[in-house]
């Protein structure tokens, strides 16, 4: 039996791990086409399908958790709006590079390499940062969930006009957010990737804001070129609208759910998560290019194996921690009445 195209077993697959990756995505602003993309193509969908089925999605899930972080005024569009240029020109740059390397007959094995490492590097600084946030925790009584770490605060002191004014407070030198966002395009542009896991680290460390609004507003800049992507490969028949709707059916909660848990999970817990995210998807791509180089199909299947029970594993921990901060939340208002109610 199929609905819309697709079996039961296939449409439940995609429905479940569409709101997977929307907790993701809402919660740490990332696009998850990594997560998509090599999924659909170890089910045997042409690269071009499973490339703009990931892009579309990426778009579709933006609209969604962007509408919530605006909700609860997560999003700074000054910024965003200027990142989304500078990205543009970064990728521009980052596709011509691609070219070249080709040219030289080691594209492949360059953004290979270039993604395995990326990914763990973020994921070791990430977690880094958790170790020292914990470190903090036995000497302070709290952390503030509007912290903006040491390295952002020491770029925001360095004043090179023209200087731009945060939403979230502070002002950023305009030569800082276009060396980051640049810097990012180029890299996207590179590995062929949305790069938000590499954008909303970089608006929290380089350009100075704090982790809830760099999420909201890498979700904002993302947007566009989510939008242009989606526009160029279904020009060319390359969107599945059947595999792209029931993913999104699962993510327009998910999305939804994961950038109200932005507010109410701590951000050490934020942190330590987004580092796991990125290590073990960096094991996964790892696994792939070994694949690929070895001819061996089961080592690609262990990747995305990998890769899905990652977010899956990642985003169950999210819900889990949301609902326990959530039950204290509720605890600590029944043991603590108002007056004579």
């Amino acid at each position: 039996m199929e609905l819309v195209g697709l079996s039961l077993p296939l449409l439940a697959l995609f429905v479940g791990f569409g709101f997977m990756v929307g907790v993701l995505f809402g919660f740490f602003g990332m696009g998850g086409s990594f997560l998509i993309t090599p999924t659909l193509l170890i089910l045997d969908y042409p690269a071009s399908v499973a490339i703009g089925c990931g892009l579309a999605f990426y778009f579709g899930t933006s609209v969604i958790a962007v509408m919530k972080h605006y909700d609860v005024g997560q999003v700074d569009y000054k910024l965003g709006a200027v990142l989304f240029v500078v990205l543009s020109i970064g990728i521009e740059l980052g596709s011509r590079l691609v070219f070249a390397l080709e040219a030289l007959g080691i594209a492949n094995l360059v953004t290979g390499i270039a993604y395995v490492l990326l990914l763990a590097g973020i994921g070791a600084l990430f977690l880094r940062r958790a170790y020292n946030l914990d470190e903090d925790d036995e000497d302070d009584d709290g952390v503030d969930d509007e912290e903006i770490p040491a390295v952002g605060q020491r770029i925001q002191s360095y004043t090179i006009p023209p200087m731009i004014s945060l939403t979230s407070g502070g002002r950023a030198s305009l030569w800082t957010i276009s060396g980051a966002g640049g810097g990012v395009g180029l890299v996207s542009g590179l590995i062929g990737v949305g790069g938000g896991f590499m954008r909303m680290p970089a608006i929290y460390y380089l350009i100075g804001t704090p982790l809830t609004a760099a999420v909201g507003t890498s979700l904002f800049a993302g947007l566009f070129s989510g939008a242009f992507g989606t526009f160029t490969y279904g020009a060319s028949g390359s969107v599945d609208l059947a595999v792209v709707g029931t993913l999104l059916v699962g993510s327009a909660l998910g999305a939804r759910i994961g950038s109200a848990a932005t507010t109410i999970v701590e951000e050490d817990d934020v942190i330590i998560y987004f580092g796991i995210m990125m290590v073990l998807a960096s094991a996964g791509i790892a696994l792939s290019e070994l694949a690929n180089w070895l001819g061996t199909d089961a080592l690609d299947v262990l990747s995305v194996v990998l890769l899905v029970g990652s977010s899956f594993f990642v985003g169950l921990m999210i819900l889990y921690q949301a609902a326990q901060n959530v039950e204290m939340d509720g605890s600590h208002t029944k043991a603590t009445p108002d007056g004579g109610e």
